[in-house]
């Protein structure tokens, strides 16, 4: 509607197939036919059908791009997807791909195990700012049924088997730091058992929480069994981001599953192996990337790219903070939640796809135009998150392989929001490309201007959170993941928005930094954000500058109440004005300087005295006259006797 308002009768229907389904006609079409399906979790794809028509996104995109290289030893941009985005018209562009790069296989492992980059960064940050819980991952699971605690404590101990990230502590060797992977037999892992109320649960999962790891000797990973009664048990995993990513959860749960199943039965689990495990990553990346000396490398044409792409980048977004920035920051911090309509997403997601966009794309133009609007100028860089599980060996490992892109967006000349858009969608592309490069690398070769009291390059995250959620299947158990809430911060803003967790609304979570914002402030803003995503979902070719972020009400207190300063005014001159004071309140003070106190009668008489001096030195109405004397009485009798005397003082 023109106010703004989301019109959800002129909404499309989603159209998430074609009409008619076309079959694949060669091996290359079939092949990646059955691709699109298995990454898609369809029973078919025809060769007409679109992947993003089909619910496909960036994630999906990637490990698309991913079992293509392995299954037809290619290597395709990201990009290619979004130009071509069905089978037929991708089958054209193998042929322009380059040589895939090489697999990831188990490594030979060194005297020393190398950090990867992302871990390396997370190594020095605590070494840089102490033992904190900044970077814990919590992840909470209400068991209801019975429960064999002996299971689960023996489920869990495979799990660390399992995984060599889950039993690395973090060395130091000649000033650098080294993983140092324990032997199975010698990483236990102990299930703490707690008895706690109903009542108590949250603030006991609140400070379990907070524990924090001393990595150098401890597991990055710990749980612990809250039981409420014989049916009712709260399990909390415990794991450091060191170790771990937010797509960790999905293989953790898978492995739970299977582990637990089979310890009832007394049996150890029947697992595949692992292909790889998190070491042979960091050996392999190290070698994938190469050295920067070499012009040729992946490591050095990818940081090129982002030298320009982030060159003059703004030191610290000027946000609309409440409070000025500390010198060092606590990291203290809470969350807004606010929930739309889920039509509006569906919205959003038909603009996307008219762009040959994806959701993301749109929630981050859209952030872009907010933070200008907000008064953060119009250079507005956003860190976002990406899975970083670029090859397919890695699908089913526990480890931290995500990696944040700086999406860099220019909002100045008041530009459309389609046309935003399409500068975005470019941004996101080229991005994707480039995504091999840690951002911790990257830190470290652009160097900017440290600061202990935000974090480098940006400070405002978006994250839409479309991978897949954990699913636990626990014999005789209901298992429902409950959300543990941190009052933490990494970042002075952190916009999340959820595209999977609950499919009858569209939530958008902000979490931001309490050393900054008040709640009321973030909970305006995650409300005006929600109204410019309507705004532009219903108009998406009005400038950006002239989208309506203001309710009618707030209107009115901000433009008329609170402007509303006119008063009346007596129709007379300053001398007539003063002159009534004086015959009111003669003997009352009216000037006090240091020990001299002149009341308005004195003060008239003198000022009348000396204006009739200068109109007898010919000061007519408007002369300028000039006064050149320091803070007196004197000086405010000149002034005075200046204006009486129908001149105009003219201070020196």
């Amino acid at each position: 509607t023109p106010n703004g308002k989301l019109d959800r009768r002129a909404l499309p229907a989603p159209d998430f197939a074609s009409a008619h389904y076309r079959a694949p006609r060669t091996p290359q079409e079939q092949t990646l036919a059955e691709l699109f399906a298995e990454v898609l979790g369809l029973p078919r794809v025809g060769i007409d059908d679109s992947f993003f028509d089909l619910g496909g996104h960036s994630l999906l995109a990637t490990r698309l791009m991913s079992r293509i290289r392995t299954a037809l030893n290619v290597e395709l941009a990201i990009r290619t997807l979004f130009e071509a985005p069905t089978v037929a018209g991708l089958v054209p562009r193998l042929a322009q791909g380059t040589t895939a790069r090489p697999p990831l296989l188990p490594q030979p492992r060194p005297g020393t195990l190398p950090l990867s980059f992302a871990q390396r960064r997370m190594w020095f940050i605590q070494q840089y700012e102490g033992v904190s819980a900044t970077y814990n991952m919590p992840f909470a699971l209400r068991l209801s049924g019975v429960l064999d605690k002996r299971a689960l404590q023996a489920a869990l101990q495979d799990i660390l088997v399992r995984h060599e990230s889950l039993r690395t502590v973090f060395i130091e060797i000649d000033g650098m730091p080294a993983q140092r992977i324990l032997a199975a037999k010698d990483a236990s892992f102990v299930l703490e058992t707690v008895e706690v109320s109903t009542q108590a649960l949250p603030f006991a999962l609140s400070e379990a929480a907070m524990h924090t790891f001393d990595l150098s000797k401890e597991i990055p990973i710990r749980a612990w069994l809250f039981r409420l009664n014989a049916q009712e048990h709260m399990l909390l995993v415990l794991m450091h981001h060191i170790a771990s990513d937010g797509w960790s959860f999905v293989p953790l749960a898978r492995d739970l599953n299977t582990a637990y199943a089979a310890r009832l039965q007394g049996q150890a689990p029947d697992w595949d192996p692992l292909p790889v495990q998190y070491a042979d990553y960091a050996l392999w990346q190290q070698d994938l990337l190469g050295r920067e000396e070499d012009p040729n490398s992946l490591i050095a044409q990818q940081l090129a790219y982002w030298r320009q792409a982030l060159a003059g980048l703004p030191q610290r977004l000027e946000l609309p903070t409440d409070r000025p920035y500390p010198l060092v920051a606590s990291y203290r911090g809470a969350r807004v939640v606010r929930h739309a309509d889920v039509t509006l997403r569906a919205a959003l997601q038909a603009l996307a796809h008219e762009q040959q966009a994806s959701l993301f794309m749109v929630l981050q133009a859209a952030l872009a135009s907010l933070l200008t609007r907000m008064g953060a100028g119009t250079d507005i860089p956003v860190g976002s998150p990406i899975a970083g599980r670029t090859v397919e060996a890695v699908d089913d490992l526990v480890g931290f392989f995500v990696n944040t892109l700086v999406l860099r967006t220019d909002t100045s000349r008041n530009p459309s929001f389609r046309a935003l858009l399409r500068q975005v969608r470019e941004t996101c592309l080229a991005a994707y490309t480039h995504q091999d490069v840690q951002f911790e690398r990257l830190v470290e070769v652009l160097n900017p201007v440290r600061s202990t009291s935000h974090h480098p390059l940006f400070q405002v995250t978006l994250t839409l959170q479309n991978n897949a959620s954990p699913q636990f299947d626990l014999p005789g158990l209901r298992a429902c993941v409950q959300d543990v809430e941190l009052p933490i911060a990494q970042f002075d803003l952190a916009f999340y928005f959820d595209d999977v967790l609950n499919p009858d609304k569209f939530t958008v979570t902000i979490e931001y930094a309490t050393d900054l914002f008040d709640h009321d402030t973030v909970d305006k803003l995650a409300q005006r954000f929600i109204r410019l995503l309507e705004a532009v979902a219903q108009y998406p070719d009005q400038p950006i500058n002239n989208i309506e972020l203001l309710e009618a009400a707030e209107r009115q207190q901000l433009l008329v109440e609170w402007n509303a300063t006119e008063r009346a005014m007596p129709e007379a001159t300053l001398v007539q004005l003063f002159e009534t004071q004086c015959a009111q309140t003669p003997d009352a003070p009216a000037l006090i300087f240091d020990d001299q106190v002149i009341s308005y009668a004195a003060l008239n008489a003198q000022a009348n005295r000396l204006a009739h001096r200068l109109i007898g030195q010919g000061v007519v109405a408007d002369t300028p006259v000039a006064i050149l004397m320091q803070r007196s009485p004197q000086c405010v009798i000149a002034t005075l006797a200046v204006v009486k005397a129908g001149g105009a003082y003219v201070p020196l």
